[in-house]
């Protein structure tokens, strides 16, 4: 939502660096962006309730078989992240126009078309690894596959444990 408020009005400025005094009269519009809250945060779904009740039958095995993995490599305990994301882990992030809050380190979903994957770091860092991963796309910090069996799993293990030892702030 925007909301604007234009006023007339009077101002000064002073800029440090050259310690001038600049008069300004004219219409000010100030404008306010009001924020969303991010509709991605954890609930009390229980992640086997969730998986278990994944329709497509390879998804759902994909799905729990994720789960195992991610929990071995993370040592995390899992959580439902909105309505169909497994988390693992959490960090903070803040960007500069101020929108904040919280993200799974790791996790996945097991979506109608594809199983998504999300990489918070990016793939930046992976192109060594992704080369002999096997069918996939990417997204921005998703990686989309089809179904495991069309992926090297030592592969992607690496990839989710590269992601956990990397800094998420400097992408």
């Amino acid at each position: 939502m925007i909301v604007k408020t234009v006023v007339n009005h009077s101002y000064s400025t002073i800029t440090n660096d050259a310690k001038k005094v600049i008069y300004i009269t004219k219409k000010l519009t100030i404008v306010m962006i009001l924020m969303s809250d991010n509709k991605t945060k954890p609930t009390d779904v229980k992640v086997e309730d969730f998986l278990n009740a994944v329709e497509h039958p390879t998804r759902k095995k994909d799905g729990l078989e994720l789960l195992k993995i991610m929990k071995e490599i993370t040592k995390e305990k899992p959580v439902m992240w909105g309505p169909s994301i497994v988390g693992f882990g959490s960090y903070h992030y803040k960007y500069a126009t101020g929108r904040e809050g919280d993200m799974p380190r790791t996790g996945f979903s097991p979506r109608k078309t594809k199983l998504t994957i999300y990489i918070m770091p990016g793939f930046e860092e992976y192109g060594d690894l992704l080369e002999n991963l096997g069918h996939h796309t990417l997204g921005k910090s998703c990686l989309y596959i089809n179904k495991l069996a069309d992926v090297d799993i030592d592969i992607l293990k690496q990839i989710i444990e590269r992601s956990l030892n990397s800094s998420i702030e400097d992408r």
